[in-house]
């Protein structure tokens, strides 16, 4: 099927540091799952240029959010980032991707692991109903390399007080003291067992484990957690652990 593509318009570019910001889009109204990807396309003098983002808004809601990292000799993440309240930007349709909660077997905890803006789709899928409904204990972990890389804290905060005991938030910052924050690579509090102790939360063959972000990492990650007897998860032989795919 080939690609729509929907015309939006900026209602807001949230800049969390010089590199790292959040783009606000009003679209059409359009049906996605959270966890799903889209393109962002801009017209350039080279032509159109486009990237795979994921929505990092739920379902339903009025604007389409995307959280960027700009890299410096991109094609598309500064042009992105310099884009003002008003201006357009393309969206394709439909959103995509196998990444969401459908395809994920029940558990008796459900593990978020993302690097930088790997959260994205995570914050999609804590803003519906149903993950709060199927897993009892949830673990959001996202790994950065300085404080102001954690994006969305508030956010996150408000889920944790609407539903109390059932989130546990815990950053990991690789290049800075943070308070409440662990410092070491994730594979590596994974196999000390020191991850586990601090979100009181078991990695078992009970548990569900979904990873985003990037690509070392998650090989890294993957390859601790078979250590420890989990499994990938795939539709033809459920496991439990879960891979975002896109980012190359």
């Amino acid at each position: 099927m080939m690609a729509q593509w929907l015309s939006g318009s900026v209602t807001s570019n949230h800049h969390w540091h010089a590199n790292l910001f959040s783009l606000k889009v009003k679209t059409a109204p359009f049906d996605f799952i959270a966890g799903q990807f889209v393109r962002l396309a801009l017209n350039t003098p080279d032509g159109k240029v486009q990237r795979a983002y994921s929505l990092v808004n739920s379902p339903g809601a009025a604007e389409q959010e995307f959280l960027v990292s700009a890299v410096a000799d991109g094609a598309l993440s500064p042009l992105l980032q310099q884009l003002k309240m008003g201006d357009e930007v393309a969206i394709s349709q439909p959103a995509s991707g196998f990444f969401i909660l459908d395809e994920i077997p029940d558990g008796e905890n459900l593990w978020l692991m993302s690097s930088g803006t790997g959260i994205g789709p995570f914050l999609s899928m804590l803003g519906t109903h149903l993950i709060w409904q199927r897993f009892r204990h949830i673990i959001l972990v996202h790994t950065v390399r300085t404080i102001a890389d954690l994006a969305y804290r508030e956010l996150i905060q408000s889920w944790q007080h609407q539903y109390h005991g059932q989130l546990h938030y815990q950053p990991i910052v690789t290049r800075e003291a943070h308070a409440g924050a662990l410092d070491k690579r994730l594979p590596e509090l994974i196999q000390t067992n020191e991850l586990q102790h601090v979100c009181k939360q078991p990695l078992n063959s009970q548990s569900q484990v979904m990873l985003c972000g990037n690509p070392q990492m998650i090989t890294d990650t993957k390859a601790t957690l078979e250590s420890l007897g989990l499994t990938k998860n795939l539709r033809r032989n459920p496991g439990n652990i879960t891979v975002e795919q896109y980012w190359k």
